[in-house]
């Protein structure tokens, strides 16, 4: 009985029309790329919840290093002693991966929800959950789409005292979940994360899926072009003319980053100067559009899990309105601020999140494509600040300037899509950028834009919790 109710409150979706964990990337390219080797299976054994080798972990162990930080910090939140009941955790992971309907993630933790012995009827949607959770929504829709909004009032209001109060190290907790799956549903869209096949069901296939439209949108949204293209001579030749154009597009890439390297050397930009790239940036920013979705159709199966569908991300520096100050990070820093007070709060995790920031920021092979012995740690600091950028928060030491140069148009429509609207992105907009790039390295790009999102998201919540306290 209690596994037939488990199916019934999966999301429903189509089986995927693409064989391997990922619809962007070719089966055998991240088997290659993997090997899917002893490590890998020995991190899955320790640590994963579910005890089964998933579409994300295969994807991630593309960087071996970094997934044993991912893991090891998701366990500690989902399953070392902490602050909050087993299941509450699962259940506020179900609560952030519906703000952006990931119904991949939603069904991961539905099943664990379950196996952690979670009150079933609470699946039925938000008025089954007790009142304590459900006071969690105002910050769970402001951290996944306006982070800049939270204020110590949102957390006055959580911990006042009362029956339904949180307690600081609680909330710190819930917090932290919430950053984590919200991010996670950027790596799970960005990556094109197939549905699990589950070797239980006749068909192979678990009702598991990356959203609604994946079927139709994310895995086939060129195959048409593509069929009548190479049906030709004449496609031949244009195939031919879009190598070219991407070899010359890497060239142009290398050929910028060195230039700016020198310039470097030769002259540092002034602090005003500084500041008016920021703001530039910020404002031009506004111009990358990742498409019209005004009209989106949540499903009733995820729609049960959200209150205020149609709040979602809203341009940091959008014309016409008050203009919102800037979040200086040398004023509160993750280093300095945020990750003292967030293990003094919930002990050990800051460490862990300390570990899996660095590690993603500082992955490198020295490659590019084709090229080998490169410096990349440029390309990686601008996509990390960029996605800041775009949560308006300004380092004072970057010259923002390098985004404009190192970050093409089409990189940045992906970026924003995948960090502020992560159900839109497609497989074209992943096939548009960086075309001459290999997959584990647009895989790196996915795992730095998660990462950045989810210190931006605490950067927020951790400088309103430390004003409460102050």
């Amino acid at each position: 009985m209690k596994c037939h109710y488990r199916e019934e409150k999966r999301v429903q979706v189509s089986p995927p029309l693409t064989r391997g964990p990922s619809a962007f990337i070719p089966e055998n390219e991240v088997m290659q790329a993997n090997g899917l080797d002893e490590r890998t299976n020995l991190l899955v054994e320790e640590y994963s919840t579910s005890g089964r080798l998933d579409n994300i972990t295969q994807v991630m162990s593309i960087h071996t290093q970094y997934l044993e930080s991912f893991l090891r910090s998701q366990f500690y939140m989902l399953r070392m002693d902490g602050p909050l009941p087993l299941p509450y955790r699962h259940y506020i992971a179900i609560m952030a991966a519906a703000r952006h309907q990931c119904s991949y993630l939603i069904n991961m933790h539905v099943d664990e929800f379950l196996k952690t012995g979670g009150i079933a009827e609470w699946l039925n949607g938000l008025e089954y959950i007790p009142q304590r959770l459900k006071n969690l929504n105002e910050i769970n829709k402001l951290l996944a789409h306006r982070p800049w909004l939270i204020t110590k009032e949102h957390i006055q209001k959580l911990v006042k005292t009362g029956e339904n109060n949180w307690s600081l190290p609680e909330l710190v907790h819930a917090v932290v979940l919430l950053a984590h799956y919200h991010a996670l549903a950027s790596f799970v869209f960005g990556s094109g994360i197939n549905p699990e096949r589950d070797p239980d069901t006749s068909n192979g296939v678990r009702l598991i899926a990356v959203n609604n439209f994946c079927v139709c949108d994310l895995a086939n949204d060129n195959n048409i072009e593509n069929a009548s293209l190479t049906s030709s001579n004449f496609g031949n030749v244009m195939v031919f003319l879009q190598i070219a154009d991407s070899l010359s597009e890497l060239e142009a890439l290398m050929e910028r980053m060195k230039r700016l390297q020198e310039d470097k050397e030769d002259e540092e930009a002034s602090q005003e100067e500084m500041a008016t790239r920021f703001e530039k940036e910020k404002k031009e920013s506004l111009l990358v559009i990742s498409g019209a979705f005004d009209d989106e159709i949540v499903s009733t199966d995820v729609s049960r899990y959200i209150e205020d569908p149609g709040f979602g991300y809203k341009d940091f520096a959008r014309r016409g309105e008050d203009h919102l100050p800037t979040f200086r990070a040398q004023d509160y820093t993750w280093e300095n601020h945020g990750f003292s007070l967030v293990n003094r709060l919930y002990s050990d995790i800051g460490h862990l999140l300390d570990e899996k920031f660095r590690m993603v920021y500082n992955l490198t092979y020295n490659t590019m494509a084709t090229h080998e012995d490169v410096d990349t740690t440029m390309l990686r600091r601008a996509l990390f600040n960029y996605v800041h950028c775009m949560y308006g928060i300004r380092y004072d030491d970057y010259d923002y300037g390098e985004v404009n140069q190192l970050l093409e148009r089409s990189l940045k429509v992906y970026i924003k899509t995948v960090t502020c609207y992560p159900e839109r992105t497609t497989k074209r907009m992943y096939d548009s950028y960086w075309r001459q790039f290999k997959h584990s390295e647009k895989v790196h790009v996915n795992l730095l834009l998660m990462e950045a999102r989810m210190q931006a998201e605490l950067l927020y919540a951790l400088r309103a919790i430390t004003r409460h306290l102050t």
